[in-house]
């Protein structure tokens, strides 16, 4: 009886797993620099490639840093919403340009419109690794004390802008 009850149990436990795995959303792959502090960074803008932009520069605001480049396809898809968004002055956004071209980058912002209080850029992915990027767009939630509280994998959509992002972004506004 012994030996129908093991594999019984092994197969329940198995079953259990596959079943919670099925209800997770895999766009929701948990950072573990979120409730962390933001990496520092220093980098060129793009605009202005003589002028340097420190992350410290944010410090006592929230902010949302977007990691966008104009080779990616997903980037465009988002583009409008963070042009509507930055339209509103709710929180500024800067862009972080990834492995990009300056030259395709700025065409690219002239043609969509930008949405960026400052674009940055990041040629060689050093501080996207910092960050944990691994594809584009991402875009995270950056609290006054420079900490990470969000981090959207894949392009901002209007539900997970009104959902969970702007929410969090008043939530944060009103901390001291």
């Amino acid at each position: 009886m012994m030996r129908y009850l093991l594999p019984l149990f092994a197969f329940m436990v198995l079953a259990a797993f596959l079943l919670v795995g099925l209800t997770l959303n895999p766009r929701q792959v948990p950072s573990p620099l979120i409730d962390k502090p933001a990496p520092k960074f220093q980098l060129n803008h793009l605009h202005q490639p003589d002028q340097i932009m420190s992350s410290d520069e944010n410090l006592g605001k929230v902010w949302m840093l977007n990691v966008w480049a104009s080779w990616c396809v997903a980037c465009r898809d988002e583009h409008p919403l963070l042009v509507q968004l930055a339209r509103t002055g709710i929180v500024p956004i800067y862009g972080l340009n990834y492995k990009d071209e300056r030259n395709t980058a700025l065409q690219w912002l002239k043609r969509y419109g930008d949405p960026y209080a400052i674009s940055i850029v990041d040629s060689d992915g050093k501080v996207g690794i910092d960050y944990g990027v691994y594809g584009v767009p991402e875009t995270y939630v950056i609290d006054k004390k420079g900490i990470i509280r969000h981090k959207q994998i894949g392009p901002v959509t209007v539900d997970s802008l009104e959902k969970t992002i702007l929410p969090l972004i008043k939530e944060l506004q009103q901390q001291v």
